[in-house]
């Protein structure tokens, strides 16, 4: 789960990262309000996740709180890569003597974890990981072992920040990875972090993302959430359990047991639909090893409920669950649901039991169900039915 900057400056806080005082409103009346508390000049920013805020018109400086509240008049409802604005951030004007780089991440193809500094901030770090790679310090983590004083002061010291400000950077950086670690993150980023006149090093701006397998260790990470931009379909899957994403502009539902096996649906899917108008997997949603009749209901729901869906495909690999209990789950899901399925489903099983489990389904005779013996035939009949239904 991605944060708002206004959410990952209060993570920060928690841990002990110094950020300066700011207030998220909804309103300009708000903003006007927020500036007069402050009391200094202020920041009003727009509160999207993407980045590119500034060059979009979502960051502006307000002199009074007069100003204050015109900048965030400007602000809401602006349309910034897709997004939104409903909030913005009013807080207080920072003097910046230097800008810097920082953040830990998940490096999933070292498979450990990963600091990147810089003593160049403020920018598109991606820019400046092409176009000047040798000013990215890339430091590797050993998980055990993490961040301590010494290892601060090493990434500090690759990162070529400034003597003055080397020990309180070396500070924070501890600090974020207490956050980064603390709250089971697999980003933590701030960019600018800023020296300011006086040689403090400050959290401008900050950028979170979290690890929601981990939410059962964080019951307060679910107050994060932002209800107004959640994708309806994707809420309904998480609160019955389901490991569901949307995927836009789709017309075939899937269906499968295994993060690879849905994987590789999808490529199917979207291979046989070039045949087929241009049909497109319209999700992903793994039911993983157990597919009763409630799982399997609870999948169909959602993906029936999606309205660009025009049929469904569920791809199922018997194992340890056997391809005869999930045929027992899908005719029973039927039956749960009732007229509100109303698409065509195609089913291919195989793998345990899967003569009884195709017999299931041939008994049941389903008007809704068309089975397929192989994956890419199946792929090929539901992106027809998709077709079909436009």
């Amino acid at each position: 789960m991605d944060l708002y900057e206004y959410q990952a400056k209060d993570l920060f806080a928690a841990h002990g990262v110094p950020v300066l005082p700011g207030k998220t409103v909804d309103t300009a009346s708000e903003a006007e309000r927020a500036a007069q508390g402050i009391g200094t000049a202020v920041v009003v920013k727009a509160q999207v996740k993407t980045g590119g805020r500034g060059k979009a018109g979502g960051v502006k400086l307000a002199k009074d709180p007069s100003e204050a509240r015109e900048k965030a008049e400007a602000i809401l409802g602006l349309d910034i890569k897709g997004h939104t604005v409903h909030r913005v951030l009013v807080t207080e004007a920072s003097d910046i003597s230097e800008e810097y780089y920082f953040s830990f991440l998940l490096d999933r193809s070292n498979r450990t974890f990963l600091a990147m500094a810089s003593a160049e901030g403020g920018m598109e770090i991606e820019e400046l990981a092409v176009e000047r790679p040798e000013a990215l310090a890339r430091v590797p983590i050993d998980a055990i072992a993490g961040v301590d004083r010494a290892k601060a002061q090493e990434i500090v010291q690759q990162a070529k920040l400034p003597a003055a400000v080397a020990d309180e950077a070396a500070d924070v950086i501890v600090k974020l990875w207490d956050t980064f670690v603390g709250e089971d993150a697999t980003l933590v980023e701030v960019n600018p972090l800023v020296r300011d006149p006086q040689d403090k090093v400050i959290a401008l701006d900050g950028k979170v993302t979290l690890d929601e397998n981990a939410d059962f260790r964080h019951p307060g990470h679910a107050e994060l959430v932002d209800q107004r931009t959640e994708n309806p379909l994707e809420a309904k899957a998480k609160s019955k359990g389901l490991n569901y994403v949307k995927l836009e502009g789709g017309q075939v539902g899937i269906i499968g047991n295994g993060a690879g096996l849905v994987m590789s649906t999808l490529d199917v899917v979207a291979y046989a639909g070039e045949s087929h108008g241009g049909m497109k997997p319209a999700n992903f949603l793994d039911i993983g090893g157990g597919a009763s009749a409630e799982v399997m209901a609870a999948g169909l729901d959602v993906i029936l409920g999606d309205d660009e869906v025009r049929s469904v495909f569920v791809n199922v690999f018997g194992g340890i669950t056997a391809c005869d209990a999930v045929a027992n789950g899908i005719v029973e899901a039927l039956k749960i649901l009732g007229d509100d399925a109303t698409k065509p489903i195609v089913v291919r099983l195989d793998g345990n039991n899967v003569d009884e489990g195709r017999k299931i389904l041939d008994d049941a005779n389903h008007p809704l169900v068309t089975q397929v013996d192989t994956m890419d035939n199946a792929a090929a009949k539901a992106a027809e039915l998709a077709a079909a239904g436009a």
